[in-house]
Order: C-alpha cells, then sequence, then structure tokens
C-alpha cells in the first residue's frame, strides 16, 4: 500500500517542535467551501492543541477552541481577480510581522508556507502550446488584467526565498507544479488530504441517514462536488438513465448550480430518482446513507471526498490518475473502480452495475477501500505538516533558502 506522502522525508526531530504562532490564510473558511476548505480545517484543528493559530478569512464559519479568527474584508466580491488581489494585500499587511509562520492556501506573494489545491494558472494557459498558439496565448494575458494579475501572484508565490516550502496534495500536482515552477521544485513536498475514522455504522444506521436526508430506498448513488460540470454530473446522470428505475442518485454541493442541473434532469425524465441535497457542514450521513460514490471527475488534484468515502467503507466508481490525482494511488478492482475515460457514459453505467450486482464484489471492494483510507489519518498528516513549519523555521534561521 502506498503511503500518505511520496516524496523524500524531511529528516526533522518532530519531539523539539515548538509552539509556534502561525497565520492561515483561507478566504472561505467553511466545511461547505469544498476539499479545500475542508482540508485547511483539518489541519487548523489537529494543530491548534499545539500551536498559536490565527485563521484569516473573508467568509467564516467555523469555531474551533484555541483559534483566532480575522475576518478579512471584501469590497467587491466581483471582479473575483481584483478580490483576490485585495485578499492577497490585506492578508500580506495583518501578519508581516509577529508570525513565526504564514501558511497560505491562496494564491497570495506572501506565506513561507504556500499549499496548492488546484493546477496553477501558468500550467492551464501554456502546456502544450508552442510557436503561433504559445504567442496568442501571451496576447491573451497581456490584455487581460484578470490573467496578469493571477500569473503576477503565481510567479511571486512560487518565486524561490528563504524558508519557502511549497505543498501539493498529490504526486500528480507535484510532477506539473515542479515542470511549471522548476526554480523551486526543491522546496516542493506531498501533504495528502486525510480522513477521521468514522463510526461503524450498521444498516440501520443507513436507514436513519436516508430519512433524515429524505432520500428512498434502494440502491443510492452519491454524487459530491461543487463544480457539478467539472465533477462530471453531466455524465453521470446519463449513466443513470440505463439503470433499473429504483436507482436513486443524491447530489451534495453547491446549492447555486442546482438550478441548472435541475433542468437537464427534467429534460432526462429522472425527476423523482435525483435528489439534489445543497451544500452539507457534515457530508457523513450522505456517506453513510450511499451504497456508492461516483466521481466521474474531469479535473481534480487529489480528490477528497473520494478518500472520505472509503473511509467510510464506499466502494467508489473515480476517474484515471489522467483527471484525479487520488486514483494514481489505487489499485482498479481492488479499492475502487477506475475509469478509463470519465466521459464514457457506458464505462460509468457498467462500473456502477458491476457494483449494484455482485455483492461479493461490494464487500471486496468495499473493504479495500476502508483499508486503503486507514493509511491517510489527519493526525500523522499534521505531523508531516509540522516537520515542513519546523524546516521552514530552521531555514530562515540559518539563512538557508532554495
Amino acid at each position: 500500500m502506498s503511503a500518505p506522502v511520496t516524496n523524500s522525508v524531511i529528516d526533522i526531530d518532530l519531539e523539539i517542535l515548538p509552539r509556534l504562532r502561525i497565520a492561515v490564510f483561507n478566504r472561505i473558511f467553511s466545511p461547505t467551501g469544498g476539499g479545500a476548505e475542508r482540508y485547511a480545517i483539518a489541519l487548523v484543528e489537529q494543530l491548534a492543541a499545539r500551536h498559536e493559530i490565527h485563521v484569516y478569512a473573508q467568509q467564516i464559519d467555523h469555531e474551533w477552541p484555541g483559534v483566532t479568527y480575522h475576518r478579512v474584508s471584501m469590497p467587491l466580491r466581483k471582479p473575483r481577480w481584483l478580490n483576490q488581489l485585495w485578499f492577497a494585500t490585506a492578508t500580506w499587511w495583518a501578519t508581516r510581522r509577529g508570525f513565526d509562520i504564514v501558511h497560505s492556501h491562496e494564491n497570495t506573494w506572501h506565506g513561507d508556507v504556500q499549499t496548492v489545491h488546484v493546477l496553477p494558472v501558468a500550467h492551464n494557459l501554456f502546456v502544450g502550446r508552442t510557436g503561433q498558439r504559445r504567442a496568442l496565448r501571451w496576447l491573451k494575458v497581456v490584455t487581460s488584467p484578470r490573467l496578469l494579475t493571477y500569473l503576477g501572484l503565481e510567479h511571486a508565490r512560487f518565486a524561490p526565498r528563504a524558508g519557502r516550502q511549497v505543498v501539493v496534495t498529490s504526486d500528480t500536482l507535484l510532477t506539473t507544479m515542479a515542470d511549471t515552477f522548476p526554480k523551486v521544485a526543491r522546496a516542493m513536498s506531498v501533504v495528502t488530504p486525510g480522513i477521521t475514522l468514522p463510526a461503524v455504522t450498521t444498516p440501520a444506521d443507513k436507514g436513519a441517514a436516508r430519512r433524515l436526508l429524505g432520500l428512498p430506498r434502494g440502491p443510492c448513488l452519491l454524487f459530491v462536488g461543487n463544480d457539478y460540470r467539472k465533477k462530471g454530473l453531466a455524465t453521470v446522470l446519463d449513466a443513470l438513465l440505463g439503470l433499473p428505475a429504483n436507482v436513486s442518485l443524491a447530489v451534495v454541493g453547491n446549492p447555486a448550480q442546482i438550478p441548472i442541473f435541475e433542468d437537464v434532469v427534467k429534460q432526462r425524465g429522472l425527476v423523482g430518482r435525483v435528489f439534489f441535497l445543497g451544500a452539507l457542514k457534515d457530508v457523513s450521513p450522505a456517506y453513510v446513507a450511499a451504497d456508492l460514490l461516483v466521481h466521474a471527475t474531469l479535473e481534480d488534484t487529489f480528490a477528497m471526498v473520494v478518500l472520505e468515502a472509503m473511509s467510510h467503507g464506499l466502494p467508489v466508481v473515480v476517474s484515471g490518475p489522467a483527471w484525479c490525482g487520488i486514483s494514481a494511488l489505487l489499485a482498479d478492482g481492488v479499492n475502487a473502480l477506475v475509469l478509463r475515460d470519465p466521459e464514457d457514459v457506458v464505462e460509468v453505467e457498467d462500473a456502477i452495475r458491476r457494483v449494484l450486482d455482485e455483492p461479493d464484489f461490494r464487500r471486496f471492494v468495499a473493504k479495500g477501500a476502508a483499508h486503503f483510507a486507514r493509511a491517510y489519518q489527519w493526525p500523522a498528516i499534521a505531523r508531516r505538516q509540522e516537520a515542513i513549519y519546523l524546516a521552514s523555521v530552521n531555514a530562515r534561521q540559518g539563512g538557508d533558502g532554495d
């Protein structure tokens, strides 16, 4: 089984780790925000017992003992790029002195530790483009204040400096980041998302969870994601069309996108089989209620929802490593069903049908999923993050940077 951390280990004795004063940046500090937000929240919760944690965010829906929260103003919600620049400037001003570690989960030029959750803008703009195509991209950039802002922030964010550490959430993202920003590659580390092991559930728990969420009896698929298009909901709906009428689908995520996909559900004749649950502060009841997670994503640097579902012993159907970072760690048919093409409706439908129609296989994959997830528990992952903090502090104190 693969270990949660796959790059070279920073050799630091954590028993001598001092109590640090740490500033954490994440514009939306709420469990309904998405995987990146839940990742940041979980680390804060783990680290608060041993360090002084200050959270800087524009939207805060979280309380934890020992954590100090600082609400950052938002004069303009839109355009988003201008708000990003405001947030970067405001947090720089607020934390330029008095902290041992500044840890940013956002595109900011400052921050001793920078955690990256998405593909870099520079990669999305320029990868695979040469000659005239690359020149046209640069023309697009220089005429766009939005792209200039994002690229400028990103360039400063990943510039080498004493003590700078860049954290990525998967090996696939590590490769992309190292190719895009080679000057800071030596300072990159992988710290995957983690899980808190859930309690063992019973059939009675499943029934109670379904009643709580208003879900029917019968096989229930689960989709979790805030960007319904990017996470492949349209493909899952098309696959549902080919499945028996008693198979339902629960959709958890961004309520703003529900009206669009309610129309899609009506057009496909799936009314009464698809249940939009909106954003849940605690997704656990949905994992308990479901029989299978379907994550036909088109872009995920890791996919925390997959790991969470696996920790509940749910079989998962998930896009392959080209689209989803966690899949590089999974074994197809052993702890998950890994899709060769997440947009192939027939492949998605066949994978779902196999799990639902073959009880022995379903139990085998569910057992493998739960076993895999146990290697990714938050306490151990938080200790890895602490080692990165201490490496940053030591490098700055010794003046040793990349």
